[in-house]
């Protein structure tokens, strides 16, 4: 299976990317989380309030996947 993965905000800075591709055997949006916190400098994807969408709709981390879809991950949004 291959996805494009997006990141915005701080997680595209500590990255250094705007987006990746992968390929590999993911059932859901956290497979591909599991899988990309695990490289050097994306240790922020495993914070517990990072907000995802699946092809720009906005989806918990259980959502299924599938091959071609557009995953991007940001940080939660406060205000005051």
């Amino acid at each position: 299976m291959n996805l494009t993965v997006k990141f915005f905000a701080r997680y595209r800075e500590a990255l250094g990317v705007d987006s990746v591709a992968v390929e590999g055997d993911f059932a859901t949006v956290d497979d591909v989380r599991a899988l990309l916190a695990q490289r050097d400098g994306a240790e922020v994807l495993s914070e517990q309030n990072l907000m995802c969408a699946r092809n720009e709709d906005l989806c918990q981390l259980d959502e299924p996947v599938s091959d071609g879809d557009e995953v991007a991950f940001f940080p939660t949004v406060t205000g005051g």
